[in-house]
Protein backbone atom coordinates (compact mmCIF):
# COMPACT_ATOMS: atom_id res chain seq x y z
CA UNK A 1 0.00 0.00 0.00
CA UNK A 2 2.89 2.16 1.34
CA UNK A 3 4.23 2.33 -2.75
CA UNK A 4 0.71 2.74 -4.29
CA UNK A 5 0.47 5.73 -1.60
CA UNK A 6 3.77 7.02 -2.80
CA UNK A 7 2.68 6.89 -7.07
CA UNK A 8 -0.54 8.51 -5.85
CA UNK A 9 0.74 11.17 -3.58
CA UNK A 10 2.75 12.07 -6.96
CA UNK A 11 0.09 11.88 -9.58
CA UNK A 12 -1.99 14.03 -7.97
CA UNK A 13 0.71 16.48 -6.53
CA UNK A 14 1.31 16.47 -10.38
CA UNK A 15 -1.70 16.85 -11.23
CA UNK A 16 -2.26 20.33 -9.56
CA UNK A 17 0.78 21.93 -10.63
CA UNK A 18 0.16 21.30 -14.17
CA UNK A 19 -3.53 23.29 -13.29
CA UNK A 20 -1.64 26.14 -11.73
CA UNK A 21 0.41 26.00 -14.74
CA UNK A 22 -2.50 26.52 -16.96
CA UNK A 23 -3.72 29.34 -14.54
CA UNK A 24 -0.24 31.39 -14.82
CA UNK A 25 -0.35 31.14 -18.80
CA UNK A 26 -4.12 31.71 -19.42
CA UNK A 27 -5.46 33.39 -16.52
CA UNK A 28 -4.50 37.08 -17.47
CA UNK A 29 -3.84 37.04 -13.27
CA UNK A 30 -0.47 38.16 -11.97
CA UNK A 31 0.73 38.58 -8.91
CA UNK A 32 -1.58 38.35 -5.33
CA UNK A 33 -4.76 37.73 -7.25
CA UNK A 34 -2.60 34.65 -8.96
CA UNK A 35 -1.42 33.59 -5.90
CA UNK A 36 -4.76 33.85 -4.46
CA UNK A 37 -6.52 31.78 -7.44
CA UNK A 38 -4.03 29.29 -7.81
CA UNK A 39 -4.34 28.31 -3.98
CA UNK A 40 -8.21 28.04 -4.40
CA UNK A 41 -8.34 25.53 -7.57
CA UNK A 42 -5.31 23.54 -6.68
CA UNK A 43 -6.74 22.54 -3.15
CA UNK A 44 -10.35 22.10 -4.73
CA UNK A 45 -8.64 19.38 -7.10
CA UNK A 46 -6.51 17.67 -4.39
CA UNK A 47 -9.71 17.92 -1.94
CA UNK A 48 -11.85 16.02 -4.79
CA UNK A 49 -9.32 13.39 -6.07
CA UNK A 50 -8.21 12.32 -2.67
CA UNK A 51 -12.48 12.02 -1.68
CA UNK A 52 -12.21 10.55 -4.79
CA UNK A 53 -9.50 7.78 -4.50
CA UNK A 54 -8.92 8.02 -0.65
CA UNK A 55 -12.01 8.26 0.62
CA UNK A 56 -11.58 7.06 4.45
CA UNK A 57 -8.90 9.16 5.04
CA UNK A 58 -8.70 12.50 6.53
CA UNK A 59 -6.75 15.20 5.54
CA UNK A 60 -5.52 18.45 6.43
CA UNK A 61 -4.90 21.30 4.10
CA UNK A 62 -3.51 24.85 4.43
CA UNK A 63 -6.54 26.42 2.25
CA UNK A 64 -9.52 24.42 3.97
CA UNK A 65 -10.68 24.71 7.53
CA UNK A 66 -9.60 21.90 10.10
CA UNK A 67 -11.21 18.83 11.33
CA UNK A 68 -10.86 17.91 15.12
CA UNK A 69 -11.50 14.24 13.14
CA UNK A 70 -8.25 14.31 11.79
CA UNK A 71 -7.07 13.83 15.37
CA UNK A 72 -8.69 10.33 15.61
CA UNK A 73 -7.86 9.23 12.02
CA UNK A 74 -5.21 6.27 11.07
CA UNK A 75 -4.53 8.13 7.90
CA UNK A 76 -4.06 11.93 7.45
CA UNK A 77 -3.56 13.78 3.79
CA UNK A 78 -1.35 16.60 4.51
CA UNK A 79 -1.26 18.96 1.65
CA UNK A 80 -0.16 22.15 1.03
CA UNK A 81 -1.86 23.22 -2.73
CA UNK A 82 0.36 25.86 -3.41
CA UNK A 83 3.85 26.25 -1.33
CA UNK A 84 5.14 30.07 -2.65
CA UNK A 85 2.25 31.66 -3.31
CA UNK A 86 4.14 35.02 -3.24
CA UNK A 87 6.49 33.74 -5.76
CA UNK A 88 4.03 31.57 -8.08
CA UNK A 89 2.51 35.26 -8.70
CA UNK A 90 5.87 36.55 -9.60
CA UNK A 91 6.77 36.06 -13.19
CA UNK A 92 10.12 33.82 -14.16
CA UNK A 93 9.99 32.72 -10.30
CA UNK A 94 10.58 28.70 -10.44
CA UNK A 95 10.83 28.29 -6.42
CA UNK A 96 6.87 27.43 -5.93
CA UNK A 97 6.24 23.52 -5.26
CA UNK A 98 2.56 21.35 -4.42
CA UNK A 99 2.82 19.53 -1.49
CA UNK A 100 1.26 15.77 -0.53
CA UNK A 101 2.10 14.04 1.95
CA UNK A 102 0.57 10.57 3.97
CA UNK A 103 0.76 10.65 7.74
CA UNK A 104 0.12 7.61 9.04
CA UNK A 105 -0.79 6.19 13.15
CA UNK A 106 2.01 4.21 14.30
CA UNK A 107 4.68 4.46 12.00
CA UNK A 108 8.09 5.09 12.73
CA UNK A 109 9.55 8.75 12.82
CA UNK A 110 7.86 11.22 11.46
CA UNK A 111 4.92 8.87 10.36
CA UNK A 112 5.03 10.29 6.96
CA UNK A 113 4.89 7.07 5.03
CA UNK A 114 3.80 8.64 1.59
CA UNK A 115 5.03 11.98 0.03
CA UNK A 116 5.54 13.88 -2.97
CA UNK A 117 6.85 17.21 -3.85
CA UNK A 118 5.74 18.62 -7.66
CA UNK A 119 7.89 21.30 -9.03
CA UNK A 120 5.76 22.76 -11.83
CA UNK A 121 8.34 25.28 -13.64
CA UNK A 122 11.08 22.35 -13.14
CA UNK A 123 9.19 19.96 -14.72
CA UNK A 124 9.57 17.74 -11.96
CA UNK A 125 7.82 15.58 -9.23
CA UNK A 126 10.37 13.67 -6.31
CA UNK A 127 8.32 11.45 -3.81
CA UNK A 128 9.09 8.90 -1.35
CA UNK A 129 9.14 6.23 -3.81
CA UNK A 130 11.92 7.31 -6.33
CA UNK A 131 14.15 10.37 -5.26
CA UNK A 132 17.49 10.00 -4.29
CA UNK A 133 20.78 12.33 -3.82
CA UNK A 134 21.36 13.50 -6.86
CA UNK A 135 25.31 14.99 -6.36
CA UNK A 136 27.99 15.21 -4.12
CA UNK A 137 28.87 18.17 -1.58
CA UNK A 138 30.11 21.89 -2.91
CA UNK A 139 33.72 22.58 -1.93
CA UNK A 140 32.34 25.48 -0.07
CA UNK A 141 29.07 24.49 1.38
CA UNK A 142 25.89 26.31 0.79
CA UNK A 143 23.45 26.58 3.31
CA UNK A 144 19.69 27.76 1.69
CA UNK A 145 17.15 30.33 4.10
CA UNK A 146 13.79 32.08 3.12
CA UNK A 147 14.11 34.95 1.23
CA UNK A 148 11.48 36.99 4.20
CA UNK A 149 12.20 35.77 6.70
CA UNK A 150 16.23 34.26 7.24
CA UNK A 151 16.99 32.56 10.75
CA UNK A 152 18.60 34.07 13.26
CA UNK A 153 21.32 32.48 14.04
CA UNK A 154 21.59 31.69 9.97
CA UNK A 155 24.75 34.04 9.50
CA UNK A 156 26.78 32.82 12.38
CA UNK A 157 26.16 28.94 11.12
CA UNK A 158 27.04 29.74 7.72
CA UNK A 159 30.47 31.57 9.12
CA UNK A 160 31.21 28.70 11.71
CA UNK A 161 31.15 26.24 9.16
CA UNK A 162 32.88 28.35 6.14
CA UNK A 163 29.00 28.13 4.20
CA UNK A 164 27.98 30.71 2.02
CA UNK A 165 23.79 31.40 2.75
CA UNK A 166 21.76 31.41 -0.20
CA UNK A 167 17.75 32.82 0.10
CA UNK A 168 15.04 30.99 -1.86
CA UNK A 169 11.30 30.91 -2.00
CA UNK A 170 9.03 27.49 -0.81
CA UNK A 171 9.59 24.93 1.43
CA UNK A 172 9.81 22.61 -0.84
CA UNK A 173 11.41 24.52 -3.41
CA UNK A 174 14.54 24.32 -0.92
CA UNK A 175 14.45 21.33 0.15
CA UNK A 176 14.23 19.69 -3.29
CA UNK A 177 17.56 21.62 -4.10
CA UNK A 178 19.05 19.99 -1.26
CA UNK A 179 18.08 16.02 -2.70
CA UNK A 180 19.52 17.57 -6.25
CA UNK A 181 22.65 18.43 -4.67
CA UNK A 182 21.90 22.51 -5.46
CA UNK A 183 22.57 23.05 -1.81
CA UNK A 184 23.86 21.17 0.92
CA UNK A 185 21.40 22.12 3.91
CA UNK A 186 18.11 24.15 4.12
CA UNK A 187 17.67 26.18 7.90
CA UNK A 188 14.64 27.54 8.95
CA UNK A 189 13.35 28.82 12.35
CA UNK A 190 10.16 31.70 12.58
CA UNK A 191 7.57 29.95 11.81
CA UNK A 192 6.19 27.27 9.64
CA UNK A 193 3.01 25.04 9.59
CA UNK A 194 2.62 21.29 8.98
CA UNK A 195 1.71 21.23 5.54
CA UNK A 196 5.29 23.54 4.96
CA UNK A 197 7.19 20.69 5.58
CA UNK A 198 5.53 17.15 5.47
CA UNK A 199 6.26 16.16 1.92
CA UNK A 200 9.61 17.79 1.59
CA UNK A 201 10.50 16.12 4.93
CA UNK A 202 8.97 12.90 3.60
CA UNK A 203 10.94 13.14 0.54
CA UNK A 204 14.00 14.28 2.01
CA UNK A 205 14.17 11.34 4.30
CA UNK A 206 13.27 8.82 1.99
CA UNK A 207 16.27 10.21 -0.28
CA UNK A 208 18.82 9.46 2.81
CA UNK A 209 18.80 13.24 4.10
CA UNK A 210 18.89 14.56 7.27
CA UNK A 211 15.60 16.40 8.45
CA UNK A 212 15.23 17.24 11.84
CA UNK A 213 13.96 20.55 14.51
CA UNK A 214 16.62 22.86 15.21
CA UNK A 215 17.00 21.64 18.11
CA UNK A 216 17.76 17.81 16.44
CA UNK A 217 14.36 16.40 17.57
CA UNK A 218 11.79 14.73 15.33
CA UNK A 219 9.51 16.64 13.15
CA UNK A 220 6.53 15.02 14.42
CA UNK A 221 2.81 15.86 12.40
CA UNK A 222 -1.24 15.60 12.62
CA UNK A 223 -0.93 17.59 16.44
CA UNK A 224 -3.60 19.23 17.67
CA UNK A 225 -2.58 22.50 16.71
CA UNK A 226 -0.28 22.23 13.27
CA UNK A 227 2.16 25.19 14.19
CA UNK A 228 5.86 23.62 13.38
CA UNK A 229 8.20 26.44 13.25
CA UNK A 230 11.58 25.56 12.82
CA UNK A 231 13.50 22.70 10.29
CA UNK A 232 16.77 21.42 9.43
CA UNK A 233 16.86 19.77 6.50
CA UNK A 234 20.57 18.73 4.84
CA UNK A 235 23.26 15.91 3.66
CA UNK A 236 23.11 13.44 6.59
CA UNK A 237 27.35 13.97 7.29
CA UNK A 238 26.68 17.26 7.88
CA UNK A 239 23.96 16.76 10.62
CA UNK A 240 25.86 16.72 13.20
CA UNK A 241 27.68 19.70 12.74
CA UNK A 242 25.17 22.00 11.88
CA UNK A 243 22.97 20.90 14.92
CA UNK A 244 26.47 21.98 17.37
CA UNK A 245 26.22 24.92 15.39
CA UNK A 246 23.21 26.37 15.59
CA UNK A 247 23.02 25.38 19.41
CA UNK A 248 26.45 27.65 20.06
CA UNK A 249 24.52 30.34 18.18
CA UNK A 250 21.42 30.35 20.20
Amino acid sequence: MIERDAAFAAEIAERAGALLLDLQRASGLTGKELGKAGDAKANELLLALLAERRPGDAVLSEESADSPARLSADRVWIIDPLDGTREYGMPGRPDWAVHVALWERGAPGSAITAAAVAQPALSTVYSTGRSTVMRGPHERPIFLVSDSRPPDFAAAVAKDLDADLQPMGSAGAKAMAVLRGDADAYLHAGGQWEWDSAAPVGVALAAGLHASRVDGSTLTYNAAHPYLPDLVICRADLADKILTAIAAAG
